[in-house]
């Protein structure tokens, strides 16, 4: 058993003699000093894992000491004690970034747990950890082998993230490979759930059908504006729901959840189809139809007209309202917008905000080693989300727009998934560049449990460039390469995030309703 060495300041100390020996036959070795001062010294000639601190010493004050010592040891634990309850001393040790406040009088076992929550929070955490996901592991296992629907998938998905950010914080990687075996399967699972169903929901009136990216802003949207309130709406692109996980702490500093819920982005899962399909509120061979001139456009250039496609949106269902819309690119662009905000407030009921950074992050991921190494795995690339997010000029609007009392809408038009499997694809100088779906004509590739291929594309409400066109989805983690210069192609692409094909992170998605509190 690993034993501690922790300081104790009390100018009474003796009369804690039964606290120490009863800490020390629990493997704590007590150092007992009786003022600010002797703390201090001890501190700066030798090594403790934690200080217990008296707050009302003669001399050198509990909380002067408690200063000095973070100046000399910003990082080691300290506790202040006291016997007092005023508010001003608790918010100033506090202040000083105290790991622990305990108020006299104390027993032995508040001691104890001070010490365990503190220098063995981790491992207790991963102990607990670990053996709750062995129970949900098994209950997870059984859901998996029934016939779920899509709200049962979106149910399970929720609870793989739930663990997967639990295990995060844990120790060992043992139950994080169990994991990673059982969210294999599920995907898999998931995969064949879509392969089966999704026509049937663009096509049978009566299925049971989940809420699809056409469907979002009738359904969840259009009811908020007719409380004629002001609203902003913020689709971050690409946020997965673990990442809307990580981001959600921070907002709701500001924001309560009024809403928390989820939709199925449709197929292929990028922004010129999801997107589009979104503002538009129409499936892609709909949106061809109505606007020829978008799908005229070279790929990655059909998302410039979304701004357009949601006044047609508003128009068609009699919403004839003020808005605006704005896309956020680099910094700056965010800086401009958090200058218009106030503005944009007085003016319109409705405002529509794109933020692009996290799907400028996934690609940009893939062609940069150093953020392949500072984003390894999923678990880094929420971290690099959040870091973003804190330093970024949306955090900033949101809180001004907390501050004004104005409610706010957080969606996505898609998620990513990271790939690791190659799957071999051969299409003429038409075919689009995506690494997850591939359309175009005489589609040449393997047929196998890792692709979803799409012969009618007109079933799908997908555009057809040919009547020959056809569309082929990869699933799971699978990505396609051209056979030139293949192993250079599958090295580059190995382990980065990629969007576009059929998987629970790319095809799940959040959306959620806040509203201020203040």
């Amino acid at each position: 058993m690993q034993r501690y060495k922790i300081l104790w300041a009390d100018d009474e100390i003796e009369l804690l003699k039964p606290h120490i020996i009863f800490l020390e036959a629990k493997g704590i070795d007590i150092v007992p000093v009786l003022s600010g001062k002797d703390a201090l010294d001890k501190c700066k000639s030798e090594f403790f894992d934690a200080v217990f601190l008296d707050e009302n010493m003669p001399g050198m004050s509990g909380l002067e000491a408690l200063t000095q010592i973070k100046a000399y040891r910003p990082a080691l634990p300290v506790v202040m004690i006291t016997k007092s309850e005023e508010e001003a001393i608790m918010e100033q040790a506090i202040g000083s970034k105290i790991s622990d406040y305990l108020i006299k009088p104390i027993n032995p076992n508040q001691i104890l747990l001070s010490v365990k929550k503190i220098l063995q929070n981790r491992s207790i955490m991963t102990e607990k950890t670990n053996s709750g996901y062995l129970q949900e592991f098994r209950t997870l296992n059984m859901e998996l082998s029934d016939n779920l629907s899509h709200a049962e998938w979106a149910e399970t998905y929720k609870k793989l993230v739930f663990w997967d950010m639990q295990i995060q914080g844990t120790e060992g990687r043992e139950m994080r490979e169990v994991l990673e075996t059982q969210w294999t399967e599920a995907n898999q699972l998931f995969s064949q759930f879509i392969k089966k169903n999704y026509e049937g929901w663009l096509n049978d009136a009566g299925s049971d059908k989940p809420l699809l990216s056409h469907q979002l802003l009738a359904t969840k949207v259009l009811p908020l504006i007719d409380k004629k309130e002001p609203i902003f709406f913020i689709l971050i692109d690409n946020l997965r729901y673990d990442q809307w996980k990580m981001l959600e702490p921070f907002i709701t500093e500001d924001f309560y959840v009024n809403e928390e819920s989820h939709y199925y982005s449709i197929l292929p899962t990028t922004t010129e189809y999801a997107r589009n399909a979104l503002f538009a509120g129409m499936m892609p061979s709909e949106i061809e139809k109505r606007f020829p001139a978008i799908w005229e456009q070279d790929e990655g250039s059909r998302n410039q007209h979304e701004e357009e496609l949601l006044r047609n949106f508003l128009e068609r269902n009699k919403r004839p309202i003020k808005f605006s819309y704005n896309k956020i690119i680099h910094q700056q662009q965010g800086k401009n917008l958090l200058d218009q905000v106030v503005g944009l407030i007085k003016q319109n009921p409705f405002n529509a905000v794109v933020y692009n950074f996290v799907d400028m992050l996934s690609h940009a991921r893939s062609d940069m080693d150093v953020l392949k190494e500072l984003a390894p795995d999923e678990s880094a690339y929420r971290s690099l989300t959040s870091s973003w997010y804190n330093f970024s000029p949306l955090r900033d609007m949101l809180k001004m727009l907390a501050a004004r009392g104005i409610q706010v809408v957080i969606t996505t038009d898609h998620g990513t998934v990271r790939v690791d499997k190659a799957h071999k694809v051969i299409g003429d100088r038409e075919t689009n560049s995506n690494l997850r779906y591939k359309e175009g004509r005489n589609l040449s590739y393997e047929e196998s449990k890792d692709v979803f291929s799409v012969k009618k594309p007109n079933r799908f409400f997908l555009p057809s460039k040919t009547l020959s066109s056809s569309y082929v989805f990869a699933m799971m983690n699978t990505y396609f390469v051209y056979p030139n210069n293949y192993n250079h192609f599958v090295n580059l692409y190995k382990n980065s995030f990629q969007h576009g094909g059929v998987s629970m992170e790319e095809i799940i998605i959040p959306f959620v309703h806040l509203v201020p509190k203040k």
